[in-house]
């Protein structure tokens, strides 16, 4: 098991562990994923053989999970507990720093690095530092975190090491034109880096029109299309946008937008991009239907076309995750809150096999455990 750190040598100590294996249990019907009495339906994903899981000492979400010499990487958030009441905003969830895990195979050691950037180090953040990502280009590795800055308005930021595992130092400001949460960043084959990001309710997606910030929240009409997420290039020097941010839209079997009423299929939040034999995956969450979906395209533009469920709801509110391919199979990361039995902002990341049809359909699944 990881051993547990003194938070005064988080920086300069580095801890061991397993990424423990756990048979899944199927849903009873009528069963409940969260503390507030949410229902589960619609759960008919299959349950997968093994999940294993990151951490039984920090709870972790939001996992963004990448390849970089020849180790699997993942970047999570860390929740603890601050004492911030729930609400539909998300207050509750006030992370205040990034841990980087990493092991050399599935199934074995597990590295957690210690402390990789904390909000105290980021001279622009006021609040809640969420879900971030990270990239390689050129010998240089970047942390990208959305965090409120001190107008209490989401900015994502860009931290920068010499190595995966940091500790990453942080801009003095907030990438250019750039709003929301939840940044996930695409390397495509031929070398462009493309930066996807956005989510409503807590991540104010819905207080921004034309990539101008307006303040208030407005949403769509039900039968309009729903909010989309934002993609743009980003520069050579993976700090900026060398673009505006553009909607990603999102598309039903008959070539129309996803409406706002929609919610089993809409965008919520937690956008992610994987390219399979040569089309491109955005999956996302639902968000209050807590599903994984996922849609296609021919290009890291879109437009996508929804094909699917790839998670079932898991015990707790939110449903966050990450895609990525390593020693030749396919892996989905995801989080649960089955660590805390049950509480929404107490998290734990796990990771379980993901598998492509011959058709490039992703074949669903159902990991939802009993609190």
């Amino acid at each position: 098991m990881i051993r547990s750190i003194s938070p005064v040598l988080l920086s300069s100590v580095v801890a061991l562990g397993t990424f423990g294996c756990k048979r899944q249990k199927e849903t009873p019907a009528g069963a409940n994923n969260e503390t507030d009495s949410v229902s589960v339906v619609d759960t008919i994903g299959k349950t997968p053989d093994t999940v294993y899981t990151l951490s039984s000492e920090l709870y972790t979400a939001d996992p963004s999970a990448h390849v970089f010499n020849g180790k699997l990487y993942v970047y999570p958030s860390h929740d603890f507990e601050s004492g911030i009441p729930e609400d539909d905003l998300g207050s509750h969830f006030n992370m205040e720093d990034y841990h980087v895990f990493s092991m050399d195979s599935v199934g074995g050691e597990v590295t957690d690095h210690g402390l990789a950037l904390h909000i105290d180090d980021v001279p622009w953040a006021g609040r809640q530092m969420w879900a971030p990502d990270a990239a390689h280009k050129d010998g240089e590795y970047f942390l990208y975190f959305p965090v409120k800055d001190k107008e209490d308005i989401f900015r994502i930021g860009v931290a920068k090491s010499t190595t995966p595992e940091g500790p990453f130092k942080a801009m003095d400001k907030p990438i250019e034109g750039s709003y929301s949460m939840d940044p996930a960043v695409f390397e495509d084959t031929d070398g462009k880096y493309y930066m996807y990001f956005g989510g409503i309710w807590g991540g104010q997606l819905q207080r921004w029109r034309n990539n101008e910030y307006h303040g208030e929240d407005t949403y769509p009409a039900d039968d309009a299309p729903a909010l989309s997420p934002k993609v743009a290039l980003l520069a050579d020097d993976m700090a900026g946008f060398a673009e505006e941010p553009k909607d990603v839209m999102i598309l039903d079997e008959n070539g129309n937008p996803i409406t706002t009423g929609d919610n089993n299929r809409r965008f919520f939040e937690a956008a992610w991009v994987h390219r399979y034999k040569d089309k491109y995956y955005l999956s996302y969450s639902t968000g209050d239907t807590h599903k994984i979906v996922y849609a296609t395209g021919d290009s890291p533009y879109g437009p996508f076309t929804y094909r699917g469920v790839i998670l079932d709801p898991v015990l707790g509110w939110t449903n966050h995750h990450s895609i990525v391919e390593y020693q030749g199979k396919w892996w989905l990361f995801f989080h649960d809150s089955s660590m805390s039995d049950g509480k929404t902002h107490l998290r734990s990341v796990k990771m379980t096999q993901l598998k492509h049809s011959p058709d490039g359909t992703i074949q669903r699944m159902n990991t939802y455990v009993e609190p």
